[in-house]
């Protein structure tokens, strides 16, 4: 166990200097979304793994670097009858909304990596407009640079402008216009297939007022192509943060109280440490003292020798199926955290003290692993060093439902607390915040966002220690709650009856049957994320032996677990309408 702790120590202090955007950075440059030979094109994400583990082969790819070429290569698609997807130099996404689908032969890709020369800020009328293909962090210190500030962003910067708004990516707010970066959107310009008068492609203008821009905000690639965003600004401003580690007592009826105090604030809560680490968080004048910034821990670069050891000894614990080397992992992983202030950094660019004061641009997201020129650091999760390799699920509740969501996992928790350490040694359960929205596929009331990841095997027929948990605590969420899952992430199960969730959805599909009568954007990938797996929910089709490991089916059989190594379909120990795989010396034990 102390050569455990030790390796955990290892990966945490091993930082690579980093020194805010247009530095050097040293880390292995994340490996770029497609790759082609002569017989074609591969499209993975950044996991180098899709939900399914399907590969996405593709015909042909194209690199328009001006809008006239973007609205050329629509025309392409269109003419051709071909389905098309656009794909950014970054490829975050957990499921397969940018694979065009399986028919090789009129499979076409658009990508933006090129299409990035142009941003232009209006600072009388305190907006920007930039073009799909700029990644967030170049948007972010452009307008920084003008004393301005884009309020909202998600955590992570390796996102490209059409991305970032696409399937919903977020901060934590409830204040102003909120945490969602969809919802700071007033503009979008669309390119979308059109008659062959029309030259098979046209241009579309969306304004504020204009009701289309309810559909653009988030749209998931199924509306058109999306040339340039205009988003709102505000003057610029820093921010003063204080994370507060303390016991979770309470939790369930402070959150809503925290989210409304604090205009960026959020909470962590690790459930095996019976810890909350509440983070303060609020705006501050620009004169305040202060040049703070936030490297997130779990997004610098990190050795690939330690990642890649973590990994295995992550590995061997499930095999050994040893429930406290998971707990040594994730106390040290807490104690750590809580140390070097999850990455905030002061002045002298080590931690010294709260709160931590800083400019907007340096503290609302991070990704200093994508920053690279050595050949022997990376992101964790690069699939190129077999480092890191995890789900995520991430669940979106009403406010109003939250508090209950909270005490089952807390009767879970209490039944064994060891069982819960495997979110726990990642980043436990990240809560935050998001406001309703007037976007067809947004939120329709003030909502609480709960992001965890836990360990995937290598192998996907391979069952996980302690699955059961997670996949009870993933099906309390999205059938007991009715929570929405995140467009861009989550396992397959999580989408099952997702349009019933959505108010407007309806109105969703009017505007693509609109715009897209043909369908030329969309595919049964993207299909099934927008209308809901049918095979998760066990409405249609069989269910294959071993679907259940991987989120694919909900178990109803013995069969969709993995009986020949133990683990068998049991109902939940809390939300017994829970169907989950658990590991028993029998099927009737």
């Amino acid at each position: 166990m102390h050569t455990l702790l030790w390796l955990i120590l290892a990966i945490i202090t091993n930082p690579v200097t980093w020194t805010g955007s247009g530095s050097t950075t040293h880390a292995m440059t994340p490996p770029p979304p497609v790759q082609c030979n002569q017989t074609g094109c591969t499209l993975s994400n950044s996991y180098g793994a899709w939900g399914d583990r399907k590969e996405c082969h593709v015909l042909n790819v194209t690199y328009p670097k001006t809008e006239e070429e973007l609205r050329l290569a629509v025309a392409y698609a269109n003419r051709n009858k071909l389905k098309v997807k656009v794909v950014s130099k970054f490829s975050h996404t957990i499921p397969k909304l940018a694979c065009p689908g399986s028919n090789l032969e009129k499979s076409f890709l658009i990508s933006t990596q090129y299409y990035d020369s142009g941003i232009e800020i209006d600072a009388v009328n305190l907006a920007v407009t930039a073009e799909s293909g700029i990644g967030l962090r170049r948007l972010i210190d452009e307008v920084e640079g003008a004393g301005l500030s884009l309020v909202a962003a998600p955590y992570w910067e390796g996102v490209s402008v059409g991305g970032v708004i696409s399937t919903g990516a977020h901060g934590s707010s409830w204040w102003g216009r909120g945490g969602a970066v969809h919802d700071h959107v007033i503009g979008i310009s669309l390119v979308v297939p059109a008659k062959a008068s029309e030259g098979y492609a046209r241009i579309i203008r969306i304004e504020e007022k204009d009701p289309l821009l309810d559909a653009a905000k988030i749209s998931l690639g199924l509306l058109g192509v999306i040339s340039k965003v205009k988003f709102s600004l505000e003057k610029g401003f820093k921010r003063s943060i204080t994370y507060n580690f303390t016991d979770d007592a309470g939790i369930e009826d402070t959150f809503m109280d925290h989210g409304k105090k604090y205009e960026f604030g959020d909470i962590t809560w690790y459930p095996s440490r019976y810890t909350a680490v509440y983070r303060y968080d609020n705006r501050v004048p620009l004169n305040a003292s202060g040049q703070g910034t936030l490297d997130f821990l779990g997004f610098q670069p990190n050795s690939i020798v330690v990642s890649k050891t973590i990994r295995s000894t992550e590995k061997a614990i499930e095999n050994w199926r040893n429930s406290k080397g998971k707990c040594a992992m994730a106390a040290t992983v807490v104690g750590y955290k809580k140390l070097v202030a999850n990455g905030l950094k002061n002045n002298n660019q080590i931690f010294t003290g709260y709160p931590v004061v800083g400019h907007h641009s340096k503290i609302q997201t991070s990704g200093s692993c994508l920053y690279s020129t050595r050949n022997d650091v990376a992101c964790a999760w690069d699939p190129r060093i077999n480092g890191l390799f995890f789900y995520e699920t991430t669940a979106i509740f009403a406010a109003s439902t939250f508090k209950d969501f909270l005490n089952d996992v807390k009767k879970l928790r209490d039944l064994n607390p060891e069982n819960l350490c495997g979110i726990d040694l990642y980043n436990g359960f990240l809560i935050r915040f998001v406001k309703a929205s007037r976007a067809h596929l947004g939120q329709p009331v003030d909502s609480v966002v709960v992001d965890f990841n836990y360990y995937r095997a290598d192998d996907p027929l391979t069952p996980r220690l302690n699955q059961d948990v997670w996949e009870e605590v993933e099906q309390m969420a999205f059938f007991k709650y009715g929570a929405k899952p995140h467009w861009a992430k989550n396992r397959n199960l999580a989408f099952s009856g997702v349009a019933e969730k959505y108010p407007s959805f309806g109105k969703f599909i009017a505007k693509k049957k609109e715009l897209d009568p043909v369908n030329i954007f969309s595919s049964e990938c993207s299909d099934e994320v927008l209308f809901g797996s049918k095979e998760s929910s066990g409405t249609t089709g069989e269910k294959g032996d071993g679907c259940a490991l991987e989120g694919q089916c909900v178990c109803s059989e013995d069969r969709h677990c993995r009986p020949d190594k133990g683990y068998f379909c049991k109902q939940g120990l809390v939300y017994k309408e829970a169907r989950v795989c658990r590991f028993s010396q029998s099927s009737v034990s």
